[in-house]
């Protein structure tokens, strides 16, 4: 079965485009003309999204964030804005990539194929493996156990589910309220504000016993992640 790409853009030259080289390459390609199309083409289950950024009515970073709590598959962005801030706000909010027009169509296919292929091995092994292993820090995911050079770090059972959640997506950003729901639950009473004493508590524990790692790193304005130079 071919990898599925979906590409959201409202100029359809360069949709077309798109579409016709990652065709080419055997991909199943799907296409959305401006963000609301693309919020229904989510249900087809991508395995990667390749998001313009300036768009009417939802822009591309806009629906990054509104599409990452529902999607874990890559997500590139593309657009003319070349700033620093710009990629840097791409991708503090949950893209994997950042590539200014113009570019090289022979670049974005060898991305897309990296992508795609690191997407594939990171599902493998998370399938193969009940241990996540950070360094000397371990978490088992089926013990439900955090444990630094074999000694276990003594945690509630949401501040577990809490780094479940983001070490099973390294380097990936989680706002408090997409954390307050996926731990707590949609229908759970109380607000985002306690995931924030939540965490400071679990970096406490994480500082105590290895002070020299920060594994959980605040991205103001946006939420907290895993590190991914915990690895």
């Amino acid at each position: 079965m071919s990898d599925k790409i979906l590409i959201v853009d409202d100029e359809a030259e360069i949709a077309a485009l798109l579409e016709q080289a990652l065709t080419m390459e055997g991909y199943e390609v799907i296409t959305a003309a401006d963000g609301r199309e693309a919020l229904e083409r989510i249900h087809d289950r991508p395995d990667l999204i390749i998001l313009d950024v300036m768009m009417p009515h939802v822009n591309g970073f806009e629906l990054c964030q509104m599409i990452r709590e529902e999607v874990v598959c890559p997500i590139l962005f593309v657009s003319a804005r070349q700033a620093e801030a710009d990629r840097i706000q791409g991708l503090s909010i949950g893209g994997d990539d950042y590539i200014t027009k113009p570019f090289s169509i022979r670049e974005l296919k060898a991305r897309v194929a990296a992508h795609l292929r690191g997407s594939r091995r990171a599902a493998g092994q998370q399938a193969e493996r009940s241990t996540l292993r950070y360094g000397l820090l371990h978490i088992d995911l089926k013990g439900r156990s955090v444990s630094y050079k074999q000694t276990e770090i003594p945690l509630t059972a949401k501040e577990f589910d809490i780094i479940e959640l983001l070490a099973l997506h390294p380097g990936q950003v989680f706002s408090k309220e997409q954390i307050y729901d996926k731990v707590w639950g949609l229908e759970a009473m109380g607000d985002a504000s306690t995931v924030t004493e939540h965490v400071k508590k679990i970096r406490a524990k994480l500082t105590g016993t290895d002070p020299d790692t920060p594994y959980i790193t605040t991205v103001w304005g946006v939420g907290y992640k895993w590190e991914k130079s915990a690895l």
